[in-house]
């Protein structure tokens, strides 16, 4: 028996700023993005608006511990849990699990500027590597490199004792994350689940990464859809979580329903010219048909080629309403998936449209598609 899934729950931080009123509004009115050009210069990148951490990490202790990335998706977390109506809901807190979508932990940007900079003049690049590596790096840095850690905070914090998992793997972590959840609820292995992910863009480490691999905008903020001239990544500092419940649990309790998941579906191309846009013709097949003039959020990246494959495969929907999620608060890679989702659901719950599709291919590689009906 396939059980329907429901969305009961979001919680959104990004540079917008936080809750679905605020990402809702500025979807609808496509907000002029808050874009910083200089303090990566010459890349651009969405900062995140400041948030008030006490609302939803009231211990100073918890917040000093964690690092940017993972203080965001512990807030967010929170702000789904407090939608849901599950923030004090022990019995449920229980058997609540949590899937993540997350990256690797934040680095020491001192040690590796020193590391980067000896290696020029090294004789011998390699050994020199390795000595500084272990000679240089703080013990305690790899424990908070840890990727399940966000979960495990959100545990703590939250008050949540229920199962938990990890995916990593750039934004097709974002969309299997949120295509497990889906499957379990569905196949009635799962009755709740609190499922999202996390990105902080302001980390030199994550810029010099995306640079080296050639996928980084340089100079001023350019829509996603155009940026063919002058292509890639403007990332954005984000965070979605998602509470998805049984539609006969959200029932029983008398849950708002804010919009319903029917379908997560991936593949993964080998990317050769056209490839991804067939990928994404044939998952939007498997979503089943789309009535004409749904809303059509896309976590697409901006890099070259890739991008116009994505915007190639959403022209086959009829009279479909496209929106970029980067273009409103930027790429957040492993949350890229999750956070359009998240705005697509809160779209939908504010009476924006009736029926909603949401693709995203990665950067490097996975595609992945969702389609969302108004409740």
């Amino acid at each position: 028996m396939k059980h329907g899934v429901v969305i009961t729950g979001i919680g959104l931080a990004s540079s917008l700023g936080e809750g679905i009123d605020t990402h809702a509004d500025a979807l609808a009115a496509m907000a002029a993005p808050v874009v910083d050009t200089t303090s990566f210069a010459p890349y651009p990148v969405h900062p995140l608006k400041p948030l008030e951490l006490d609302r939803q990490i009231p211990k100073k202790s918890d917040q000093r511990q964690m690092e940017p990335w993972q203080r965001l998706g512990v807030y967010a977390a929170g702000l789904a849990l407090d939608g849901a109506g599950l923030k004090d809901d022990a019995e449920a807190k229980a058997m609540l699990q949590v899937i993540v979508a997350a990256g690797g932990g934040e680095r020491d940007h001192a040690v590796d500027s020193a590391i980067l900079t000896g290696l020029r003049g090294a004789n011998a690049p390699g050994t020199f590597l390795n000595e500084r590596l272990m000679g240089d790096l703080r013990p305690t840095l790899f424990l908070a490199q840890l990727s399940n850690l966000l979960a495990g905070n959100i545990g703590i914090v939250h008050g949540i004792t229920g199962a938990s998992r990890t995916f990593m793997g750039e934004e097709q972590a974002g969309v299997d994350a949120i295509r497990t959840a889906h499957a379990r609820i569905a196949a009635g292995q799962a009755e709740v689940m609190l499922v999202g992910g996390s990105y902080n863009a302001e980390r030199q480490d994550m810029l010099l990464l995306f640079e080296l691999g050639g996928f980084l905008r340089k100079g001023d903020f350019a829509p996603v859809f155009e940026r063919e001239t002058a292509p890639g990544l403007i990332t954005g500092s984000a965070s979605a979580f998602l509470v998805l419940e049984s539609a006969e649990r959200a029932a029983a309790r008398g849950a708002t329903i804010l919009a319903r998941l029917d379908a997560v579906v991936a593949t993964r191309s080998k990317r050769q010219p056209g490839a991804v846009e067939a990928a994404l013709r044939g998952l939007l097949a498997d979503l089943g048909p789309v009535a004409p003039g749904a809303l059509a959020v896309s976590a697409a990246t901006g890099v070259a080629g890739v991008t116009a494959e994505e915007a190639a495969a959403l022209a086959t929907l009829p009279q479909a309403r496209r929106v970029a999620t980067g273009d409103l608060l930027g790429h957040a890679v492993e949350a890229a998936f999750p956070v359009s989702v998240a705005l697509a659901a809160a779209a939908l719950s504010k009476g924006q449209a009736r029926e909603a599709v949401v693709t995203g291919a990665g950067h490097w590689r996975g595609e992945g598609a969702a389609h969302l009906v108004a409740p």
